[in-house]
């Protein structure tokens, strides 16, 4: 029998499926010798339960079993959309044409004929497997393409829908100010100005937005660390200053923080998204209200909120918010859908996620968690 170096061990979990345990035993042997994963079982309504309890990467199955065979196991599998995929290689006494063609009719991968050789049937799994781990990776590989495509044409969307109103505003007001220069008073001439500087702001901002977005989406590993939060908080309401004064808002911040592990600059952007929102939509003047906590249970999470005053989402506007991106356009619920969307996309690239709870009349909150530091 052939040994494998700890450098190409394999992986992968294997179901035995045989009413004679001298064949499970020598399999599962072999197999576990091997470094694969092993799980066996005595017959077909075991097979099944096991599959569907926890799938396995490849299945080895005899035919001839009581009540329910071979054949009909694998035809139950490959009816069944989460377990038609598994490959399955039968092991029978059976060598006739006929059951051999049967097998490949329902759904089999390979038929080896006892009795078996150890070194073929090692070959054969090691094969299949290969076949399997490729034929996920070209899944994976399809959905990321068409995800990306899907994004390019939100992207694109994006920008001509967001940056339409502005760029209108500006080329108007730049335009009257190029005709009309000298029949404007002063004080046109400061709403054309002032027109103006606020477009190019919301320009740059909906530019920035979107960098910020494709730049999260292309860092695939992201460094986390020990957050002070109360610094990144400071540093976010710095930037939304002149937001806060002139909507003349009172902003609630907690005296000590909840230590939990983040990438600073984008958890930045998570609060500057959510407090920016409350202002716009609390209430008047806005009260926003900064939290978090940390969480019960294993999973070591803290929770971060901003809790505004103002009037509300109604339950149709609240499923429309944190809409992946490429959905931005469909899902504008009171204009918080690109910046939540990039809220999402960091939240869950640092292990944690986010909601809104709302109700009419009660203002809303914003929350996400992250990772715990006290883990």
């Amino acid at each position: 029998m052939c040994n494998q170096t700890p450098e190409t061990t394999p992986s992968g979990n294997i179901l035995i499926v045989d009413d004679t345990p001298a064949n499970l035993r020598l399999l599962s042997n072999m197999l576990a010798e091997q470094g694969y994963k092993v799980r066996s079982v005595i017959n077909g309504q075991m097979a099944l339960t096991a599959t569907q309890a926890s799938p396995p990467d490849l299945i080895l199955l005899d035919i001839r079993m009581p009540e329910m065979n071979g054949y009909e196991v694998c035809e139950r599998l490959k009816a069944d959309e989460d377990t038609h995929d598994i490959p399955i290689i039968f092991i029978s006494a059976l060598d006739a044409t006929q059951d051999k063609v049967k097998a490949f009719t329902v759904g089999g991968v390979d038929y080896i004929t006892k009795p078996f050789q150890l070194e073929e049937v090692l070959a054969r799994v090691e094969t299949h497997l290969a076949l399997r781990n490729l034929q996920k990776s070209l899944q994976r590989e399809i959905i990321e393409r068409d995800k990306l495509i899907a994004e390019l044409d939100a992207y694109a969307h994006t920008v001509a829908h967001d940056l339409k109103n502005p760029l209108g505003s500006l080329v108007g007001f730049s335009d009257m100010l190029e005709t009309e220069y000298t029949e404007l008073s002063d004080e046109q001439l400061l709403l054309c100005i002032n027109t103006i500087a606020r477009s190019a702001r919301k320009m740059t901002n909906i530019i920035e937005e979107l960098l910020l977005l494709a730049s999260v989406r292309k860092m695939e590993d992201v460094k986390t660390e020990p957050l002070d939060m109360a610094a990144v908080v400071v540093e976010a309401l710095d930037r939304l200053a002149d937001m806060i004064a002139g909507h003349q808002a009172e902003i609630i911040t907690p005296e000590v923080w909840p230590a939990a592990l983040g990438y600073g600059p984008w958890v930045e952007e998570i609060w500057v998204n959510y407090v920016s929102n409350g202002l716009k939509y609390g209430g008047q003047p806005p009260q926003v209200e900064m939290g978090g906590k940390l969480l019960n249970g294993p999973a070591g999470q803290v929770r971060f909120w901003v809790r505004d005053n103002g009037a509300g989402l109604s339950p149709d506007d609240q499923a429309r918010l944190f809409t992946p991106f490429t959905q931005i356009h469909q899902a504008r619920a009171e204009g918080h859908g690109l910046g939540l969307s990039i809220v999402q996309r960091i939240v869950e690239k640092l292990g944690g996620q986010v909601g809104m709870e709302s109700e009419a009349g009660q203002g809303s909150v914003f929350f996400f968690t992250l990772p715990s530091a006290e883990q």
